[in-house]
């Protein structure tokens, strides 16, 4: 079911197979989703209305595209107690840690009347869009929503596709209430995100776009960036777990098929010192599975893209995580806090036995808005910082220009740019004349 790999030119194998996991070729999908952005573009609601027609509903106009507020409230009350509790005690903690990622307009203030600073300031309107079709998603609304709200954006709308009868799932309608979501449309793909970034007659154009969706909606984000800020490419979902011996092997198993059955191409793998642990694991994974529906989608996962990999030291355990940079990771070793201090990438960092991936994704407060794909090297997890702007602040008196004034001259001289020297020295001669 899971491979165990102790050899090192078949874990090299298997690390290539990751690399191009998800690499597919866009090719046919880019052209038509350019076609449809134009589309869209050009000719605002009557495109948005055609498509939505085509692949969501034929029900959905201008008339009812827009969900009502009152009927977000309904969503949220007609849940059971427990998922109203799950959903606002997850709802406030999100929001709790978000809150600590706040930073201030600063500036700094010099005797000479020199003033240095940034002012920060929230972008004003985010479009959020929500994955729909083979699942409701609620908890991609609170992640996405709730840090938009603490940064302070004044307008936030919501875009998710219906069923063919022109329903969304009550579940995502109440996470909008929860979140605070402004505006909430009856549209999804390619089209939704194209009307987002240019405005139709119903849908307000917004700053910024974030949110998950099909291959459709990755390449219309793709298209549309420039035009509006947007947050990332997601790929498919992963973990990587470093487990020694004290790891519970049920517990690790259950870990890595909570990933497995995202889709086809989620990619999730153990490395071990312990080989005992690994055959363990192993067995656990096949008796797990025999017990969970979405079997198509993880046996081609555990097939394709899952394995145990064996290496000989934490260290050079962690050496390969940080070769991966994997968007989940998860530390199931005796000393967790010893271990991460070894860690370099990775887009969520799971401590101890008893934190599992999935208390991420929906209950802990950190975003579960991950890199994914390798690029945890170089990106973060959505957060506030993802909705506000930075503005350098800069004041001069004369006394702070005229002692800088000379090398500013010199150093625009050296790129031959004159007119740049010029404004400089414009100011400089005008003191002398004094």
């Amino acid at each position: 079911m899971i491979k165990i790999i102790d050899n090192a030119a078949k874990k090299q194998e298997f690390l290539d197979t990751l690399v191009v996991r998800g690499n597919m070729d866009t090719g046919k999908y880019a052209l038509a989703t350019k076609q449809i952005v134009e589309d869209v573009r050009t000719n605002g609601d009557e495109a948005l209305f055609k498509y939505t027609s085509i692949w969501d509903s034929k029900d959905i106009n201008r008339e009812n595209v827009k969900v009502a507020k009152e009927e977000l409230k309904q969503a949220f009350y007609a849940l059971d107690e427990p998922l109203q509790e799950a959903m606002l005690l997850a709802g406030g903690r999100i929001q709790q840690f978000h809150q600590q990622q706040k930073t201030n307009t600063w500036m700094d203030v010099k005797e000479n009347g020199e003033i240095l600073g940034q002012r920060i300031t929230p972008i004003e309107k985010v479009g959020v869009y929500v994955p729909g079709g083979k699942a409701a998603y609620p908890s991609s609304v609170l992640m996405n929503v709730i840090p938009a709200k603490v940064a302070g954006v004044k307008r936030i709308v919501m875009v998710t596709p219906v069923s063919k009868t022109g329903e969304i799932p009550k579940e995502v309608l109440a996470a909008a209430y929860v979140a605070g979501v402004d505006e909430v449309y009856k549209v999804g793909g390619a089209q939704a995100i194209a009307a987002l970034a240019f405005g139709t007659e119903t849908i307000p154009k917004v700053d910024k776009i974030v949110g998950p969706g099909n291959i459709y909606v990755t390449l219309a984000k793709r298209e549309v960036f420039g035009y509006v800020g947007i947050d990332s490419i997601a790929g498919p979902s992963e973990i990587l777990v470093i487990a020694d011996s004290s790891a519970n092997p049920t517990f690790v198993a259950a870990d890595l098929l909570s990933q497995a059955e995202h889709d086809e191409l989620a990619s999730a793998v153990l490395v071990t010192t312990d080989k005992d642990l690994a055959i363990k694991v192993q067995s656990e994974v096949t008796r797990l599975y025999a017990g969970l529906p979405r079997k198509e989608i993880l046996q081609a996962s555990l097939k394709n893209y899952c394995a145990i990999l064996i290496e000989e030291s934490l260290d050079a355990a962690c050496a390969l995580s940080n070769h991966i940079a994997p968007e989940h990771l998860e530390l199931a070793v005796t000393a967790p806090f010893e271990v991460l201090t070894k860690i370099t990438h990775a887009g969520a960092i799971f401590l101890g036995h008893y934190t599992p991936e999935p208390v991420g994704d929906y209950m802990a407060g950190p975003n579960h808005v991950l890199p994914t794909n390798g690029t945890a090297r170089f990106f973060s997890p959505l957060g506030v910082d993802d909705f506000v702007k930075k503005s350098s602040i800069l004041s001069f008196t004369k006394e702070a220009l005229l002692p800088l004034g000379d090398k500013i001259v010199r150093f625009a001289e050296s790129e031959r740019l004159f007119a740049h020297a010029l404004s400089i020295q414009v100011r400089l001669d005008a003191e002398e004349k004094q």
